[in-house]
């Protein structure tokens, strides 16, 4: 897939490098120096502002990507630029002044009266300014086709503050109000970091003149902003509610389990960033070919490395607890299984999204994301209440699959396309058979040797039908290149 394959092998090893750092953060810091209480807390105050985020990018991180390569000449494209970077500004011009009048009610409202979460308005705001901006740099580094330093950016080092400010905590160098403190200015200087390399990728001209075609680009970035809102909305309803109707631990246990249920997204994370240009691109040019190119291979190769990490996730789950050995984090196993099904789902469906969103039928995406909140409200709500965090992650589990299942319909009967093929029904199949196979196999004594041993069983199994039926040559390439420079 050149390019493609290329930023995405490259993304996959920072998604991967900052999964480990993340594990680090989540699985042995937090709980043992910190605790659990301020773990919770600490999850809660992000999963606020990431509910605020869309509110002030406006869904112009998107805009960028899908209008760029409508963009004939520089002085077009440096428009659009500083059309997406200006337009935010007075959308906090407008909330600034409500915050100032009704900060109390809104953060009321925001942390389901946790006085805890109260004591720190400051960071749910300041946190989503800077990752609104940054996630708008960050698409003017994808549509120049340069997606590794801003992944790198945007996986890797808030992560790596978050270790260095938890190091810094457990030797009791700082406390929690300079831990909050350092992790707003951690957020920003990120943001100055990415704002400096993108004009260095390409120093815009100050146009002071609306792009061609603002208007349409308004509506586009006001349903793509109202998505968002809600597609954030659906991330982290379910730990705001949990925080509201259970414990500050229950919080920190599921967010452990979701995060290790994420690791199977990476490969998709690392991939979306490089082909939703590309996909935008063979849009604009009507290029259908290109477009059930894009797509299907996108699935493919995703649901052949997904589906490795899948195995290898839910089968080692056990000894990884043991591992993790820290009270009451294993009794959110389940909740790994039930949101990494749904992961799997979603990430078998390769770029359909980035063609929905990127289309002139973007504005299905609205009506699918705001049917979904509202099902995650009252899904989370009376599973919650009757099955504790266990319950979030069915509720979790059918809101994905509901809303996917949408969007493959809508694409199958507009764009007349879908991301399946007979391969993809010979993935499936084998994972299930070499699941119920290894299921079985009993723990070693040392859960660190049974992990190792495991994964090297899944490894050969998966490799047998991979190679026997010829899933991917972008992924025997890739493996071919790897063992070259390797042996």
């Amino acid at each position: 897939m050149g390019i493609i394959a290329k930023q995405s092998f490259y993304n996959v090893l920072s998604i991967a490098f900052a999964f480990c750092i993340g594990a680090a953060n989540m699985l042995f810091l937090y709980p043992k120096y910190p605790g659990k209480e301020f773990q919770g807390l600490i999850v809660a105050l992000l999963a606020n502002s990431n509910l605020i985020q869309p509110f002030i990018s406006f869904g112009f991180q998107h805009t960028l990507i899908k209008y760029f390569s409508d963009c004939k000449t520089d002085v077009e494209r440096d428009r659009l630029l500083w059309f997406a970077i200006l337009f935010p500004i007075l959308i906090l011009a407008f909330i600034l002044p409500l915050y100032g009048f009704y900060n109390e009610e809104i953060f009321e409202f925001l942390s389901n009266g946790n006085k805890s979460v109260l004591r720190f308005p400051i960071l749910i705001l300041s946190v989503a300014v800077a990752t609104a901006y940054f996630e708008i740099f960050f698409s003017w580094l994808r549509v120049h086709l340069k997606s590794v330093f801003g992944n790198f950016l945007k996986e890797v080092y808030p992560r790596m503050l978050t270790l260095i400010l938890l190091v810094l905590y457990a030797i009791e160098f700082i406390d929690l109000d300079q831990f909050i403190v350092y992790l707003i200015a951690g957020y920003y200087l990120r943001l100055l970091i990415i704002i400096t390399y993108c004009f260095k990728v390409h120093t815009p001209s100050f146009q002071c003149k609306l792009p061609d075609g603002w208007q349409s680009m308004l509506r586009y970035s006001s349903l793509i902003f109202l998505s968002g809102a809600a597609a954030s909305f659906i991330l982290d309803i379910d730990k705001s509610m949990i925080y509201s109707l259970s414990t500050d631990e229950n919080v920190a246990f599921y967010a452990v389990a979701l995060y290790i249920a994420a690791v199977i997204e990476a490969p998709g994370r690392a991939m979306f960033q490089i082909t939703s240009p590309l996909v935008a691109k063979a849009l604009n040019e009507n290029n259908e070919v290109r477009l059930v190119f894009l797509l299907k291979k996108s699935s493919l190769n995703l649901m052949i490395v997904c589906a490795l990490i899948f195995l290898m996730i839910n089968l080692n789950l056990s000894d990884f607890y043991l591992i993790i050995n820290q009270e009451g984090y294993a009794s959110a196993a389940n909740v790994v299984i039930i949101v990494s099904l749904g992961k799997f789902f979603s990430i078998s469906m390769g770029c359909l999204n980035n063609i929905i969103s990127n289309s002139k039928y973007y504005f299905y995406i609205f009506w699918f994301s705001i049917s979904s909140a509202i099902l995650a409200v009252i899904l989370n709500y009376i599973f919650i209440q009757s099955h504790g965090i266990i319950g979030a992650a069915i509720a979790t589990l059918i809101v994905i699959v509901f809303i996917n299942l949408c969007k493959i319909i809508l694409v199958a009967v507009l764009f007349k396309i879908h991301p399946y093929s007979k391969k993809s029904i010979e993935i499936f199949m084998s994972t299930l058979v070499i699941y119920g196979l290894i299921y079985w196999i009993p723990t070693l004594l040392n859960p660190i040797l049974s992990i190792t041993a495991r994964s090297i069983l899944i490894i050969g199994l998966f490799s047998i039908p991979m190679y026997l039926f010829r899933w991917s040559s972008d992924i025997e390439s890739i493996f071919k290149k790897i063992s070259s420079r390797l042996f």
